[in-house]
């Protein structure tokens, strides 16, 4: 007998992924690790992989944040371009 599988929601899913802050310093070390030591192929692999997802991740991440800086700025249904930072 089979056991059903839970739904997952889109929400438990993205709480279940780390934080942009966490990713990028699990990539930040991943590259240290890459770099310093001298891995098996399999290992090299691993990582590469690993770094690929957590690269995706924050991509994610920065598309999402970018997307939610448009819409905030939008003025009037035009987009306004304004340099980060600028005094309004």
């Amino acid at each position: 007998m089979s056991v059903p599988k839970k739904k997952v929601s889109a929400n438990q899913n993205k709480a279940d992924e780390p934080s942009f802050e966490q990713s990028l310093a699990e990539l930040e070390q991943l590259v240290i690790h890459m770099e310093q030591d001298e891995l098996s192929l399999d290992e090299a692999l691993k990582s590469f992989e690993r770094g690929i997802e957590l690269n995706r991740m924050c991509q994610k991440a920065l598309d999402e944040a970018e997307q939610r800086v448009r819409i905030l700025t939008e003025k009037e249904g035009e987009f306004e371009a304004e340099p980060f930072g600028a005094d309004s």
